[in-house]
């Protein structure tokens, strides 16, 4: 059975405005998301799931329809506040869905597949797909809780116009995560990574850390798990304005509790995305270096 890209899209037209998640980046008019889906048909992917709000579903279907018809199933599910269990009433501050690990969930009725997570807005390159599919054959037959993601190295997702915010893996020696450390304020400061670790304090990175960029790999019980750890995070959470539900939160106390394992696999493509307004030129510049490579056609569709 081939697996489902499911890009995590539902939040960008609150943070830009608008669809910048449709941003040009590539020669002819190419946004980060169609080089996702690129590389995902490439890799052998059988659908894509599209998790957008109601408010620009009309926008988003008349970007993509057309250049997906006959390349690959296309759907799209809605992430909206409401979309809680019954009997819940949200606090009147509360005006935004619920998070990364919300947004998957929504997408539990149209996947019953093995699926890949990733963010509409970052560049993840063509080797992380092929990554996934590849351990997705190599379980296909396997009876445990296999779940997987892919890391990168951390020198290779830093941007030049100011300080990010990344997970960095702890593995066992068979590359199976144990646990996710949040590391705030990371730059290059003076030809050094650093990191903050208190108001007063700072710690250099070497920057081959491998860290969390938001590229899962799920097979399709793991929605069993987001609905019940939904479930007692809303009971607790609904008048909470401010309040998130995570995917790592609940893949760290799935591995934690013993019921899964997971498997880091790294990437040693370049990851970017559009955390600053100067990253755009730099994420240009990157794709026409894919492809005068040959990485991409010039033309993706």
């Amino acid at each position: 059975m081939k697996p489902t890209l499911l890009i995590l899209a539902a939040g960008m037209g609150s943070r830009y405005g608008g669809l910048k998640q449709v941003d040009p980046v590539g020669p002819n008019g190419e946004a980060i998301i169609d080089y996702s889906i690129h590389d995902a048909i490439r890799a052998g992917y059988g659908k894509v799931v599209f998790v957008i709000r109601e408010s620009f579903a009309e926008a988003f279907k008349e970007t993509f329809d057309k250049k997906l018809e006959g390349k690959i199933e296309v759907e799209y599910v809605f992430q909206e506040l409401d979309n809680i269990p019954a009997g819940i009433e949200v606090g009147a501050e509360r005006t935004k869905p619920w998070g990364t690990g919300h947004a998957v969930l929504v997408a539990k009725d149209v996947i019953n597949e093995p699926f890949v997570v990733i963010n509409a807005d970052d560049f993840y390159g063509p080797s992380s797909y092929q990554l996934l599919m590849d351990y997705f054959n190599v379980i296909e037959n396997s009876k445990g809780e296999n779940y997987s993601m892919v890391g990168y190295g951390l020198e290779h997702t830093l941007s030049e116009h100011g300080y990010v915010s990344r997970g960095v893996c702890e593995t066992d020696e068979n590359d199976f995560l144990q646990t996710v450390v949040e590391r705030t304020q990371i730059e290059r400061i003076d030809g050094k990574i650093m990191t903050k670790i208190s108001e007063k304090e700072e710690m250099e990175l070497t920057g081959k850390e491998v860290v969390s960029m938001n590229t899962w790999g799920f097979p399709p019980s793991f929605f069993n798990y987001l609905e019940t750890y939904f479930a007692e995070f809303i009971k607790a959470n609904a008048s909470n304005p401010k309040a998130e539900f995570y995917i790592p939160t609940v893949v760290n106390d799935l591995i934690n509790s013993g019921k899964i394992t997971l498997k880091v696999l790294e990437s040693k493509d370049w990851w970017f995305g559009v955390t600053y307004k100067e990253d755009k030129g730099s994420a240009v510049e990157s794709i026409n270096t894919l492809i005068a490579k040959g990485v991409y056609p010039s033309k993706l569709w």
